[in-house]
């Protein structure tokens, strides 16, 4: 099998019902031959057809405080048992559609361009593709780089897509396939405060970064001091297994 998807779960961040609704969603939606493998350092409640693997080796930085660093290890060589094609989705992603455009699109490494950083090259990696076990440079880069690399990278995406960039084969998927729930689907103030969510009606994929996480957009969201008010979103169980 050369074409994978595969997430990655660790801590208690998420549960096991976000690997499992995934899973379920691409199932739905990705109808060529593939796997599914989840990294975990827990397998519990995972649906059976779920294939899981243990975490790749990371060397934790403490000194770096985010722990979404570690998705780096997923360009480990060897990616386990992976060969092929690879497309990393986040766990608190939506699919609407067909994923088969995701691995027909042509270029070595693909990312969502990010929307908060327009004049950057920042990618959001929720969701990326690459080809399992073929850049080991990224984490060994990264390690060498040390205590003071967030001098210079906010995050793992930011420094992912430079190192990509560098090797001159950071490409950006169509722009209508991921969208953010933030920006794209969010009514403006004060509307959100009376109007549901608009569905965006050619996007292959929902993007939930930070929040409201999918659950909190279906049920409804208030952040902290009214900030960022959701109407609750009751589209998404379309989508997404409620």
């Amino acid at each position: 099998m050369d074409k994978n998807v595969i997430c990655i779960k660790w801590g208690t961040k998420f549960g096991p019902e976000y690997v499992n609704k995934l899973y379920k969603m691409v199932e739905k939606n990705l109808k060529i031959p593939h796997r599914f493998v989840c990294f975990t350092d827990n397998t519990e409640g995972l649906l059976p057809g779920i294939e899981t693997r243990d975490l790749p080796e990371y060397v934790d930085n403490e000194a770096i405080l985010d722990k979404g660093w570690r998705k780096l290890s997923l360009f480990n060589s060897p990616l386990a048992d992976l060969k092929g094609t690879t497309l990393f989705l986040d766990l608190d992603i939506v699919i609407r559609s067909d994923l088969t455009p995701f691995f027909e699109a042509e270029g070595d490494f693909l990312i969502v361009k990010d929307w908060d950083f327009p004049n950057d090259i920042i990618g959001n990696s929720s969701v990326f593709r690459f080809e399992a076990g073929k850049y080991p440079e990224v984490l060994t880069d990264f390690y060498a780089l040390g205590d003071n690399i967030r001098d210079t990278y906010k995050n793992e995406q930011a420094y992912l897509s430079y190192e990509m960039h560098k090797k001159g084969i950071l490409k950006y998927w169509d722009k209508s396939w991921c969208v953010s729930f933030k920006r794209n689907c969010l009514q403006p103030f004060p509307l959100n405060f009376f109007k549901e969510p608009k569905e965006p009606q050619d996007a292959k994929i929902i993007v939930f970064h930070g929040r409201p996480t999918p659950e909190q957009a279906y049920n409804g969201f208030c952040g902290k001091g009214g900030f960022r008010y959701v109407k609750p979103t009751k589209w998404l169980d379309k989508y997404w297994d409620v």
